[in-house]
């Protein structure tokens, strides 16, 4: 039994949310975002609380419980809140610059690597080594931040790279000298 899917949801103040035709939209202060529902579940919405039910005991009418009710909790905060995503390069010579809706990338490479922000997204600069990307849907600000993670993913052995906020980096051991 989905323990994720089970959960109620409540609807934050200022957001509307309304399901027709398996299509639940959601409307809020930073846009609106639409979900196409699954025909193994079934939304109900009332004033203040989403619940997501099953229409039968199948393994795959579990699944979509759980992932439809993710889906619509993590629209809600984005609509309300919005998502966050802050990179970081570290390594000689390694920048960001951002002007309008363009990133440039200085990462070790011969050329400058120029990057077009997608509509609904921003970057903000914290510093010429830190960038925030900012956004109301949860996985296109992710998707973004990973590419621009993968101009040059950190390495182990020096940690030279473009990695998250925070992120860990599991360090290697050079070669030893004989």
């Amino acid at each position: 039994m989905s323990r994720i899917g089970n959960r109620v949801l409540s609807i934050p103040a200022g957001v509307t949310v309304t399901e027709n035709d398996g299509v639940l939209t959601v409307k809020g202060a930073k846009g609106e975002l639409s979900l196409k529902l699954d025909s193994l579940v079934n939304v109900k919405v009332n004033e203040t609380e989403i619940t997501v039910e099953r229409t039968d005991d199948s393994k795959r009418s579990n699944v979509m419980q759980g992932t439809t009710n993710s889906l619509i909790s993590n629209m809600l905060v984005g609509v309300s809140s919005g998502y966050e995503k802050g990179l970081e390069a570290v390594g000689v010579g390694y920048r960001f610059n951002v002007a309008g809706n363009k990133i440039t990338i200085s990462a070790g490479y011969s050329h400058p690597v120029v990057m077009e922000v997608p509509a609904g997204l921003s970057a903000t600069l914290v510093s010429n080594t830190e960038i925030t990307i900012s956004g109301f849907d949860k996985q296109s600000v992710n998707e973004f931040a990973a590419k621009v993670r993968k101009v040059r993913e950190p390495e182990p052995y020096k940690g030279k790279g473009i990695r998250y906020k925070g992120e860990q980096i599991r360090r290697k051991e050079g070669k030893k000298a004989a």
